[in-house]
């Protein structure tokens, strides 16, 4: 199946490698988008590819693959700059790679816990550092595959790292927080989506039954698709557009969580 309106998309997919983001990449796909696939190695990254172009038919040239681990914040970097270098022009970047807290408080090789880093602080960097090519043109866009857990998190401004009191579903949902919050920032526009509980690795955060990877990926996809218009920073539950927790709303904290963000990744502030 092709899609003209985004059969000339270029498309980063973050997490590429299974669940919503592997489906994600296959819909993308399947509609004629060139589609970036991100695994946390080359060789996941390159079999992610490789069952789409075996079971989807999908065409070899439209897929690329990159490989970073988000728990290290220099391999981030790299990608980011490989990403630039190879594709300039980047139509949209789908932050989708992400991971429960453990049980037990777990701390990068960066010093920051190890969900807020993969869920969020990887991410942040990743944009910044990808900002060049999603504004060479008008209407580069970014999705952010955020929770509706989101709502029931807060942002623990002199402890993000929890290592005071450490909840493993409280870690989760601050990271899902400040994807949100993320998705106001105005200098590249972006939405943030909980794609409905899926049957995924995530699932048992939720509950016992989830919709399919599939079902959760189309309502990603369509935020992909230039023919729907996006407000900065909206929020949307699976295909409507809600409010998200009021947090995500405030021009306040979405410029204290910047500043966080720059100084946990090591960025000079903008």
């Amino acid at each position: 199946m092709s899609d003209s309106s985004l059969s000339s998309r270029t498309v980063l997919v973050t997490g590429a490698t299974s669940g919503i983001g592997h489906e994600t990449a296959r819909q993308l796909a399947e509609r004629g988008a060139t589609v970036l696939l991100h695994g946390r190695t080359p060789e996941d990254a390159r079999a992610a590819a490789d069952s789409l172009i075996a079971t989807a038919g999908v065409a070899e040239d439209q897929l690329h693959t990159y490989a970073a681990d988000f728990a290290r914040l220099d391999e981030v970097e790299t990608l980011a700059r490989n990403v630039v270098t190879e594709h300039p022009h980047l139509d949209v970047l789908v932050n989708n790679a992400g991971m429960a807290a453990p049980e037990r408080h777990t701390v990068t090789a960066d010093g920051n816990e190890i969900a807020f880093q993969v869920n969020f602080l990887a991410h942040y960097l990743l944009t910044c550092l990808l900002e060049p090519s999603l504004t060479s043109e008008p209407g580069g866009r970014v999705v952010n595959v955020s929770s509706a857990l989101h709502r029931t998190g807060s942002i623990q401004w002199s402890d993000p790292n929890r290592a005071r009191r450490y909840s493993r579903l409280a870690a989760y949902a601050q990271s899902q927080l400040a994807l949100t919050v993320f998705a106001a920032d105005p200098r590249v526009t972006a939405v943030s989506v909980h794609p409905g509980v899926c049957d995924t690795a995530l699932l048992s955060l939720y509950s016992h039954e989830g919709m399919s990877p599939a079902e959760g990926a189309a309502n990603v996809v369509r935020l992909c698709d230039p023919a729907v218009e996006i407000v900065n920073g909206a929020y949307y539950d699976r295909d409507a557009r809600v409010e998200p927790a009021p947090a995500a709303a405030e021009d306040r904290t979405v410029k204290r969580l910047n500043k966080l963000a720059d100084l946990l990744v090591g960025r000079s502030a903008a």
